[in-house]
């Protein structure tokens, strides 16, 4: 088994890529995504959050989630935990990494994300990547598949807008950024926006990442 990881511009995208997934027979356990929820003026952006309350254990902010989003992403229609991230702020998690995540130790959820991640098998280079992506609105599938069935993930990602992380990591070079740093100020609505548009003028091609 290996882990194909796809960046997405939004939570919808991600969320259709995981509909299509399991569409073709991928199941749901093998699906995780995170993605960036920040809102207008600090809310949450793709879901409401109900009985939302800090998680004494961890530190981290967790809730039960409602909403149209969540009816309308097959894929992803369990287990969706909203978390408050360092570093990236609220963002959307369903699967294992949720649940990594929820239990991380307070401070330490970024670097859960990223140590997820290279458990799963991806250099802890992109995985540096990814979530630097999230931080800036995006979203991230990770799918697990064998070798036959990869090509497939691979294809369905890249039809579902899966973005090249590579060319968006040289972009953000270009404007001085050094890396993902946990410290970092998270982006707010309207960065996060200016970032979006951003890269709809890049029209950079896909690459998964496997």
């Amino acid at each position: 088994m290996k882990t194909i990881v796809g960046s997405f511009d939004s939570f919808a995208e991600a969320s259709h890529a995981s509909a299509q997934l399991v569409s073709a027979g991928f199941m749901q356990n093998d699906i995780n995504i995170i993605s960036n929820n920040t809102g207008r003026a600090g809310t949450t952006d793709n879901v409401r959050e109900a009985e939302t309350a800090p998680n004494d254990d961890s530190g981290v902010t967790t809730g039960a989630l409602t909403g149209g989003a969540i009816g309308g992403a097959a894929g992803v229609a369990i287990s969706l935990m909203g978390l408050a991230v360092p570093g990236i702020g609220p963002i959307l998690a369903a699967g294992a990494l949720a649940t990594a995540l929820a239990g991380a130790g307070a401070g330490a959820v970024a670097g859960g994300l990223i140590g997820a991640l290279t458990d799963m098998g991806v250099s802890d280079e992109d995985a540096h990547y990814y979530a630097e992506s999230v931080r800036r609105g995006g979203a991230l599938l990770t799918v697990q598949a064998d070798n036959v069935r990869s090509v497939q993930v691979e294809s369905i990602l890249k039809d579902s807008g899966a973005v090249n992380v590579e060319e968006r990591v040289e972009s953000w070079r270009d404007k001085g950024w050094k890396g993902f740093d946990s410290d970092s100020t998270p982006y707010s609505y309207d960065q996060i926006e200016q970032e979006r548009a951003r890269n709809r003028t890049m029209g950079s091609g896909p690459k998964i990442g496997l």
